[in-house]
């Protein structure tokens, strides 16, 4: 039988209720971090997705955020991702019978096959912090969408910036996790670049409470389990999710 996220997370159902109609079983077999979904659709919350936009879905994984934004929006996606091949996720578009509006790219986030002014809009869920840190990131993104076109990204994030490494924090610390930061730092970082209006920076309400949620539901077989160790250490002193939209001027 299959079970939906509604189902096994409570309050999802009404937090989420565009991610409770998706199966649960489907969302964890593709579990690449934290549920996409529920990140995915409270990006969509304060982007103006209408149908037949053309998205790119930078750091797509697996394909369930492009399947969401398809389904639920009835927008053409772009899937592109560095560490999932083009082929696999066909796959997964034609299993999911969205395979005429998703279409899978492989490529490396410095090097995307697009023209510019191509996009309405661009998003990304979970990985836009592993390049876009870099200064000079955004001028090379921001020419892919359309003179007012949004860009909208939710990352693993700080609630206030850190600059010394908490001490509760340290048995599970990667330095890879220095890519997280604040809403202000996202808003500073996009708009000094001239090229962008942020219109939203802000944190998910709850969001560690629902990474917790989410990792202590999913299969024990493939939790991340020092991931729930250290979000469930941290309770949300120090951890989140970042929210940030913007507009191309």
């Amino acid at each position: 039988m299959t079970v939906t996220l509604g189902e096994a997370f409570p309050w999802s159902a009404e937090a989420y209720p565009r991610s409770a109609a998706y199966s649960r079983d489907w969302v964890v077999e593709n579990l690449m971090g934290p549920n996409a979904l529920w990140l995915i659709e409270w990006l969509t919350q304060v982007l103006a997705l209408e149908p037949g936009m053309r998205v790119l879905d930078l750091g797509c994984g697996k394909g369930l955020t492009s399947v969401f934004l398809a389904r639920e929006f009835g927008v053409e996606v772009w899937a592109t991702d560095l560490w999932i091949g083009a082929t696999a996720n066909l796959k997964q578009f034609a299993s999911e019978g969205v395979e005429r509006r998703v279409f899978p790219i492989y490529a490396e986030a410095h090097a995307l096959p697009f023209a510019h002014g191509f996009f309405d809009a661009i998003v990304s869920i979970d990985a836009y912090h592993y390049f876009g840190t870099d200064d000079l990131y955004l001028s090379y993104l921001a020419p892919l969408l359309k003179q007012g076109g949004q860009i909208g990204i939710v990352v693993p994030g700080f609630v206030r910036e850190v600059e010394a490494l908490p001490e509760h924090l340290a048995p599970y610390w990667d330095p890879a996790f220095w890519s997280f930061h604040t809403p202000a730092w996202w808003r500073r970082h996009w708009e000094r670049s001239g090229l962008v209006a942020v219109t939203h920076a802000d944190n998910v309400p709850d969001g560690s409470r629902d990474w917790e949620a989410w990792l202590a539901g999913a299969d024990p077989a493939t939790r991340a389990f020092h991931e729930y160790e250290m979000v469930r250490t941290d309770a949300g002193r120090t951890l989140g999710f970042t929210r940030v939209v913007a507009t191309r001027c």
